[in-house]
């Protein structure tokens, strides 16, 4: 394990038991990314890591995913000294199945997007709901997503993705983890009660 995944890890707060993802996948990892910014300097530190890997990439401009994935994606902005732009998650009343919530840039920013090559980054992936639908409202506003960044990746769902939309994935730590669809989940199949979140 090198330093950059350490320090990552240190600032991460896990808690195991039976939960559902904002994308409607169960798992028996929640991590408190509230927690995330508590200590600023530490969290900088690690997006001027963050920053240095995206270097080669001219990056023109930076968006996250609200909420702790934006400040983390505003650091790496200022450090690149480029645009900062962000999404908003909303529920999406009609959709069925996984990934339940929309993201989308707010309206006042939209026109700061086309023809600039922006790179997603969020604070930890997981299934990927909040970049999914950050990557998808940025190209409906013709924004050339060129990378999705990343503190920490967990699991394997942010490596298909960005296979699946052909960007490189840039990460400082990667941890093994499982999802599953509800009706795929083996928690729920043994009886495990879901975990209260608040």
């Amino acid at each position: 394990m090198d330093d950059g995944q350490d320090a990552v890890l240190r600032l991460l707060s896990a808690r195991r038991g039976h939960f559902v993802l904002e994308s409607g996948h169960h798992g028996e990892l929640w991590l408190d990314l509230e927690l995330l910014c508590l200590r600023p300097g530490e969290v900088r530190t690690l997006a001027v890591e963050l920053a240095g890997r995206l270097r080669g990439l001219e990056v023109d401009a930076v968006c996250g995913p609200l909420i702790e994935g934006a400040f983390v994606a505003l650091m790496v902005a200022e450090e690149l000294e480029v645009p900062f732009t962000y999404t908003e998650g909303r529920a999406d009343p009609g959709a069925q199945g996984l990934f339940p919530v929309r993201y989308t840039v707010p309206a006042g920013l939209r026109p700061e997007l086309p023809g600039r090559r922006v790179a997603v980054v969020n604070d930890v992936i997981n299934a990927g709901s909040a970049v999914r639908g950050t990557v998808a409202d940025l190209q409906t506003h013709r924004a050339d997503v060129v990378a999705i960044a990343s503190l920490a990746v967990l699991g394997e769902s942010a490596s298909r993705f960005a296979r699946e939309v052909g960007v490189p994935l840039v990460t400082l730590a990667s941890l093994p983890n499982a999802i599953w669809s509800a009706p795929d989940c083996p928690l729920c199949a043994r009886g495990v009660s879901l975990d209260r979140l608040a």
